[in-house]
């Protein structure tokens, strides 16, 4: 069929059962199975309800309200609140789709928002995202699927679950661009076994004109932005609403002892940051190198006193099976990979890293494989003369 457009539908082109049943991976004919989808109102997971209630199965939607905070609420590109769960709804109505929304907002303040702000008063760099998945999300809404009866939980994600004769395993997404594997490093074997990813091989472009085809209103919504409780990039105003002392100042100081000025708050600041200091006159670049929250301090130095030997993790997820060799790892989401040694809880880099941020996750693949990661607890430098007489 050709759309409105005059481009052949790619909606009537993917709808060969085949291809849709094997997305979810519960064998060739899904007549009696159940699949229950996340929504969070954005076309990615609504793509997924469609894609799940076109193969027959018993197909089940359930939104979990996370939040409610005046404007995040309203706001486009938030997902979880308000508008959202309206969109989901609507979308479930069209696909003609049963749709449940529970209130997980408490739960999401203690597990989510309460550790992103005691993070940043710790001086480390939180991902809250990855909380999200790690609790809320997978933990919570697997046990609300299973309790449902469903053979899966079916997300909007772009990642690849892979079946091999040794179980599943979790591959980066066919689309570099949209691969969001670095946030699901906390997946544990039992999750992934129950999980499905069926957007995991789809471009995002081909995900949109899904939408459109099947006439969903969410088509051309914007995608939601990382952090869905943090209206418009504000972090430092979301830790002060938990807590009111974030904004104590203290000193800047240099890693050689000199004090250089004052700041406005750990929070404002983050490792390997070079903008924002306030410190002018230098004959080389500032940056970030280290905070240290109980003397309210901020230490900065050169880019060389960035570079990182190793680093120290904590509660590492291993999900590799038996590999044992060199592994390629990403400190920041956005960080090209490096190659590194995995050496009991500690990560040695092959070179020098820069802008390794406590906080941060520390994520282990090879080739396209996810085989775990940890949260980078601390670091240890290269350029040890930088440290002299100075506690890391």
């Amino acid at each position: 069929s050709t759309g409105a457009n005059g481009r052949t539908s790619l909606w009537a082109a993917f709808i060969m059962t085949d291809r849709i049943n094997g997305n979810f991976q519960l064998g060739d004919d899904l007549t009696g199975k159940r699949i229950v989808v996340a929504m969070s109102g954005g076309v990615d997971s609504s793509v997924v309800a469609a894609l799940a209630a076109r193969t027959g199965a018993e197909t089940i939607g359930i939104t979990l309200q996370l939040y409610d905070h005046g404007k995040a609420v309203g706001r486009v590109g938030s997902c979880c609140a308000g508008q959202d769960i309206r969109d989901a709804r609507a979308v479930a109505d069209r696909l003609g789709i049963a749709h449940y929304v529970f209130d997980h907002a408490s739960r999401f303040k203690d597990s989510v928002m309460d550790v992103f702000a005691d993070e940043y008063m710790a001086g480390r760099t939180p991902i809250p995202c990855v909380q999200c998945n790690m609790g809320v999300k997978f933990t919570d809404l697997l046990q609300l699927s299973r309790e449902l009866g469903a053979d899966c939980l079916a997300t909007g994600h772009y990642v690849r679950r892979v079946e091999t004769p040794d179980g599943s395993e979790l591959h980066r997404a066919h689309d570099p661009a949209r691969d969001q594997s670095y946030f699901l490093f906390a997946t544990t074997q039992d999750q992934l076994d129950y999980l499905r990813f069926p957007l995991g091989d789809m471009p995002k472009t081909q995900v949109r004109e899904i939408a459109e085809d099947m006439g969903l209103a969410v088509a051309f919504k914007p995608d939601s932005q990382d952090i869905c409780f943090v209206p418009n990039g504000d972090y430092a105003s979301v830790v002060r609403k938990l807590r009111p002392d974030a904004d104590d100042d203290g000193e800047i100081v240099h890693i050689d002892g000199t004090l250089m000025g004052r700041h406005k708050g750990l929070i404002h600041y983050t490792v390997g940051q070079r903008k924002g200091l306030e410190i002018g006159g230098q004959a080389e670049p500032l940056y970030v190198i280290r905070l240290e929250p109980e003397a309210k301090r901020v230490i900065v130095g050169p880019k060389a006193a960035l570079a990182v030997a190793s680093a120290s993790l904590r509660d590492i997820n291993w999900i590799g099976g038996d590999y044992a060799g060199p592994v390629d790892v990403k400190v920041r989401s956005m960080a090209k990979p490096t190659l590194a040694r995995l050496e009991g809880q500690k990560l040695q880099f092959h070179n020098p890293e820069f802008g390794v941020s406590p906080g941060q996750a520390a994520v282990f693949y090879h080739k396209e494989r996810v085989l775990g990661g940890g949260w980078i607890d601390c670091t240890d430098a290269v350029e040890q003369q930088w440290l002299a007489g100075v506690e890391v």
